[in-house]
């Protein structure tokens, strides 16, 4: 009887066994790769990116996100939505209702340039992976500083990946890739809008996109992360009359 009994609850661990490797094998690594370019990417997902395939548009860049090879950190709709803003938020239109000015109620009333100013510092030359970048311990970035590079609009970021503590041991569990924002090219170990990416190495026809991870820190809650840049750009630049057919 004892043998029979070992002999069932055998079976039952190695179906289980089977069932969980089935369930590993069928669930299997995602297919970073996209059967379209950046653009069609970007209007597939949307969610989070259809604001962020309209503002493409606003900002004269389709052909580029359509055609050219570059590595492009995507922040999501609420990173837009959140700039933006209302009245009663710490947004863009609470900054010029309370400035005496009108406030935004489409985006095309912003000027094509400065959504195309903005766009760019999340735009890099060359096609790079998680794999391609630096580690950064943002601890101990005298070790590990990851790597400065410029954006096609001309600012300098540190991009680099941070390597998790597993099983109480520094650098062997997950890796995550980061997109930091300096705001002072003369300081650049200063004022950094540190960014975390929540999918790397989504590869479309043409170049590779890492999704940004929304977050309530200043840096990663707004569009162009520094927002002071934008607010004024745009405070400066006025508003055009809305077209709801863009």
């Amino acid at each position: 009887m004892k043998k029979l009994i070992f002999a069932c609850a055998a079976l039952l661990v190695l179906l289980n066994a089977c069932k969980r490797d089935e369930y590993y094998r069928d669930g299997g690594l995602a297919d970073p790769n996209f059967k379209g370019n950046m653009l069609q990417y970007l209007q597939a997902k949307t969610v989070p990116f259809d604001t962020l395939a309209k503002i493409v548009k606003l900002a004269g860049l389709e052909s580029t996100f359509s055609n050219d090879d570059f590595t492009f950190f995507a922040p999501d709709d609420e990173v837009i939505k959140r700039t933006i803003g209302t009245i009663r938020t710490d947004g863009l239109n609470a900054y010029l209702f309370y400035s005496g000015k009108d406030t935004v109620k489409t985006l095309d009333q912003i000027s094509p340039v400065i959504w195309k100013r903005y766009l760019q510092r999340y735009m890099f030359k060359g096609v790079n992976r998680l794999k391609d970048y630096q580690q950064i311990d943002f601890d101990v970035r005298s070790v590990y500083p990851g790597g400065l590079y410029y954006s096609l609009a001309g600012n300098i970021s540190n991009i680099g990946v941070t390597y998790a503590t597993a099983n109480n041991i520094k650098y062997i569990g997950y890796r995550q890739l980061n997109l930091t924002y300096i705001p002072d090219a003369s300081k650049p170990n200063d004022g950094w809008y540190i960014n975390k990416v929540s999918s790397s190495d989504i590869k479309p026809t043409n170049g590779v996109v890492h999704a940004l991870a929304f977050n309530d820190m200043v840096g990663g809650a707004f569009f162009g992360f520094n927002r002071s840049d934008f607010f004024s750009d745009v405070y400066f630049s006025g508003l055009a009359p809305s077209d709801p057919s863009k």
